[in-house]
């Protein structure tokens, strides 16, 4: 019997990986033990090991500070260049706040925001695997856009896993002004969008 492994186009996200971090000069995998921290500088030859050194273009600024956006999402070239394109084809709003908007308003991005996922890589697994609830209904669709006065919540049946107990205890999210978390109700915690 052979086992065919799939490759990472076939899941559904890409996992950051460190070098990712260390080609766009940040850390972006919100991992404590980065490669990044360690070594500073992007992956291949040392700029005193080559021949010819390129200098930094505009236009390469440009691309570094989209891929950097774009993996700390967690998105894929293609849903990425589809929020740019409905930003774009919006007509009143500055195309970078829209795109900012679009990107935050993502549901995966929401549990990460209220304290539900240390990262957004949990948040998005969290929601497809269908412990989240938006308006007490259950949504495993990460790329979908929470709207104001939506109700984001812990789905009941998924109360009583481990992960979830435990997040009550240690719940200290730093919530932005948009996003609105409300007090306990038995034990667990609901944002609402404002």
């Amino acid at each position: 019997m052979v086992l065919k492994l799939k490759t990472l186009e076939e899941y559904n996200m890409p996992r950051i990986q460190c070098r990712v971090c260390r080609r766009v000069g940040e850390s972006v995998c919100g991992r404590e033990k980065c490669a990044f921290k360690k070594r500073p500088f992007p992956p291949g030859r040392l700029d005193s090991e080559k021949k010819h050194k390129s200098s930094r273009s505009e236009y390469g600024d440009q691309l570094r500070d989209k891929q950097k956006l774009r993996v700390a999402y967690g998105l894929r070239e293609k849903q990425f260049s589809a929020y740019v394109n409905k930003a774009i084809n919006t007509k009143g709003s500055n195309t970078q706040e829209l795109i900012n908007r679009f990107l935050e308003s993502r549901l995966d991005n929401v549990v990460f925001r209220s304290g539900f996922a240390n990262t957004r890589a949990l948040a998005r697994q969290i929601v497809n695997h269908g412990h989240i609830t938006v308006n007490g209904r259950k949504l495993s669709i990460a790329s979908y856009s929470v709207k104001v006065g939506d109700v984001v919540a812990i789905r009941e049946g998924s109360k009583t896993l481990k992960y979830f107990a435990k997040l009550s205890e240690k719940f200290e999210p730093t919530v932005p002004s948009w996003l609105k978390i409300d007090a306990k109700k038995n034990g667990y915690y609901n944002c609402f969008i404002t």
